[in-house]
């Protein structure tokens, strides 16, 4: 973009705000992003996706999973939120790029049985191995997100803008 071209970011407003907590509140999967701590390459994965207690955003790992190690190395991963429907153009569907703070949750914690009971109720499942040792919860917390409500609709957020109501 040369500097005379004028931004494609729109100024955030309440309607930007409201598709992005849409697309949070309706996500059940996501594509995480983190560093691989051999190679320091990235590396993308589909995990699950939901809201805890508290309305945190959370994930369940295996520590077989390859990701997991990247989330236990690193203090910033990325997150993509929304899915296109089977048909259409896929650019034409909104998403929510993030970039979050991971942080993983003691199982022997009041917090995990409150994250576990608001996880099961969205990813029912999940019982067949949520309390397998080897899974964590990790909460993922907001510190930006980019929001493309489809062509020419471009928006910065900022965690507020993420967490606030509706």
């Amino acid at each position: 973009m040369s500097k005379n071209s004028p931004s494609p970011i729109r100024p955030t407003d309440d309607d930007a705000r409201h598709l992005a907590r849409s697309l949070i509140k309706e996500a059940r999967i996501a594509a995480l992003a983190v560093l691989d701590p051999d190679s320091g390459a990235p590396m993308v994965t589909r995990i699950s996706f939901g809201l805890g207690a508290q309305g945190a955003w959370l994930t369940l790992v295996s520590d077989l999973a390859a990701h997991t190690r990247g989330l236990r190395e690193n203090t910033r991963v990325g997150l993509l939120l929304g899915e296109a429907p089977a048909k259409g153009d896929p650019l034409a569907f909104p998403r929510l790029s993030v970039q979050a703070e991971p942080c993983f949750v003691a199982r022997d914690s009041a917090l995990h049985q409150a994250h576990r009971e608001a996880w099961l109720a969205h990813h029912p499942k999940s019982a067949l191995y949520v309390d397998f040792p080897d899974f964590s919860f990790v909460s993922l917390t907001p510190v930006g997100a980019d929001l493309n409500g489809g062509f020419g609709k471009a928006y910065r957020l900022s965690a507020d803008d993420l967490h606030g109501q509706d």
